[in-house]
């Protein structure tokens, strides 16, 4: 059920009533009403999947060897480890790659494996990272590379590796290409013939689950002792890596994240304590919003603009000198990607505030040469928010663009980047955000595409922003009884997000402006009164100066410690005057 738009445009698509099955629901798990009705809302449909979804623990876990190829993967890593063969672990430049690579290493390391790693920097604009790489190898002399969180489409520079005499792993999670590498064994939840259950596992929880298969073996063959060996360590990267890379957070990425945010906040890796102190970030308190806004911007920084190497020697380090210089390193790089950003998104903004005719058409499709390679991402994702439509943005250097793709749910983007293979000198990722490379010259013909494309498939309504609503609520409902119920649904992330209810209230004296940019509302509901936040709204106090005014609002509600005290917020969402 849709309702008309808020001011700001969005439309507001209100749940789904089903009184019997809720009913059941509240029964069944004794959990209040208003927590049953966001898992109505979310197309629960079974006790069983509801039981799952609230109570799923480690030993739920899929068993590794449900990838067909782990098996090959485990015996040529028993074999390098006998042989004392060099391993070398290639990685992703991101979060995930990063934190995989992390993951892998210390594992490798740690069961007395000969092992490097290598990251490489993407601002290089090559069409061939890995063929760098490959050099690295060449000179450690290592016979194995194991890719994380790339390699699937990779085929022409795995065979270069072959051909070199070296063998290779590929552990990897984003879509493959027609053509397939030839190697020894590709773990890809993916695949067309995937036989692993869970298709959304991020880079490094596909690491994990090579490393656990790993584990096992050797427990097994009784060349270690299950007592000497503690996956549950790892799960601090695995929480870091899925969040960071908006892993889907339902399943068994739910567990993953899950476990690892308990062990991320008791953890030892002495260069993550700095980078939360950087973040002035309180170690215990982690959340995945502080993950996503705060730790996962500085690690991606490296990738963005500097040496993203030096993310795994964060992660890695054990010298809390040397730690907090890294971090510290990682907070300026931080802050001039934030000014490269900001230069760049103003030059784009005001293309497009000369161009409006750019936003006659269902996706946006943008190029330069003046704009920063790594910054484009963060441009792009913000864009395709904004103006709710499938889109590109292309960094030119020296003739080839480097392309970044973000996309709303009713337009994916892999079926459109395969009809344009042939334009493309590589792509690679899913169906929401993936990246390319280009000449200059096939830029016009992919933007004509892609356009074409999209105002062939989508309406008008798709491309209006939708606020989903979970539950009508009272503020007689907003105790911490209830918070405490809502935490059941945690962690909140991608596919799982943070509940978003809805209520009536008036206004008990006008919003004033807070932080330069930001509302605060003082909202009455049968003589309650609580305080709201809407972050970002500050424009919009002149819409509610009115006092008594009432307001239909949507909004998350948030316990906030100040001086010690605790109170419930809520964070406002969107509102409609109803006077």
């Amino acid at each position: 059920m849709t309702k008309p738009q808020s001011p700001g445009g969005t439309i507001w698509v209100y749940p789904t009533l089903n009184p019997e099955w809720l009913k059941t629901i509240i029964k069944e798990f004794n959990i209040h009403p208003v927590t049953a009705q966001i898992l109505v809302s979310r197309k629960f449909e079974s006790l069983e999947k509801i039981h799952e979804y609230l109570y799923a623990k480690l030993p739920n876990l899929f068993d590794p060897h449900l990838f067909k190829d782990m098996d090959k993967a485990v015996d040529r890593i028993i074999q390098a480890l006998q042989n004392h063969e060099k391993i070398l672990v290639y990685g992703d430049n991101d979060v995930d790659g990063i934190t995989a690579t992390t993951l892998l290493i210390e594992f490798l390391l740690y069961i007395g494996a000969q092992a490097f790693y290598y990251i490489p920097n993407r601002n290089s604009l090559k069409q061939s990272l890995m063929l760098d790489a490959l050099d690295y190898a060449v000179a450690k002399d290592c016979k194995l590379i194991i890719t994380v969180d790339c390699g699937i489409t990779s085929a022409e520079e795995i065979k270069e590796a072959v051909s070199r005499k070296i063998d290779v792993i590929v552990t990897d999670h984003h879509e493959p290409t027609a053509k397939l590498p030839h190697c020894i064994a590709t773990l890809n939840p993916k695949l067309l013939d995937s036989t692993y259950p869970n298709r959304d596992l991020t880079g490094v929880g596909v690491a994990f689950k090579l490393a656990h298969a790993i584990t096992n073996f050797l427990i097994e063959n009784n060349e270690i002792s299950a007592s000497k060996i503690d996956l549950k360590r790892y799960l601090d990267l695995v929480a870091l890596g899925t969040i960071a890379d908006m892993g889907s957070l339902m399943g068994e990425n739910r567990i993953l994240v899950r476990y690892g945010l308990r062990q991320l906040r008791k953890t030892k890796r002495i260069g993550l304590v700095k980078l939360f102190n950087v973040c002035e970030l309180k170690l215990g308190e982690i959340t995945p919003i502080d993950i996503a806004s705060k730790v996962a911007p500085r690690l991606n920084s490296l990738g963005r603009i500097a040496d993203p190497k030096k993310g795994v020697d964060l992660l890695l380090i054990r010298d809390p000198i040397a730690a907090e210089a890294l971090a510290k390193e990682l907070d300026l790089n931080n802050t001039e990607r934030q000014k490269i950003e900001r230069k760049d998104s103003e030059d784009i903004e005001k293309f497009i505030h000369s161009n409006p005719q750019i936003l006659s058409d269902r996706a946006i499709v943008l190029h330069s040469t003046k704009w920063h390679p790594g910054i484009i991402p963060i441009i792009t994702a913000r864009i395709a928010k904004q103006y709710n439509r499938p889109t590109l943005v292309i960094a030119i250097d020296q003739g080839i663009g480097k392309g970044s793709m973000r996309t709303i749910p009713e337009f994916p983007l892999l079926t459109v980047l395969k009809d344009n293979q042939d334009l493309l000198l590589n792509f690679g990722g899913h169906d929401f955000a993936a990246g390319l490379t280009i000449l200059e010259e096939n830029i016009p013909s992919l933007k004509k595409n892609f356009i074409h494309a999209a105002n062939a498939v989508l309406q008008e309504h798709d491309i209006v922003a939708k606020l989903h609503l979970d539950a009508l609520v009272s503020f007689g409902d907003l105790t911490f009884d209830f918070m405490e119920s809502l935490n059941l649904l945690e962690p909140f992330g991608n596919e799982n997000p943070t509940p978003i209810l809805y209520c009536d209230a008036k206004q008990s004296w006008p919003p004033k402006v807070v932080g330069k940019t930001h509302l605060k509302l003082y909202l009455e509901q049968n003589e309650r009164i609580l305080e709201g936040i809407g972050f970002g709204m500050g424009e919009k106090r002149s819409q509610l100066c009115k006092k008594n005014a009432k307001v239909h609002i949507a909004f998350s509600p948030h316990i906030n410690n100040f001086l010690n005290k605790s109170s419930i917020q809520l964070h406002i969402r969107d509102f409609k005057l109803t006077d």
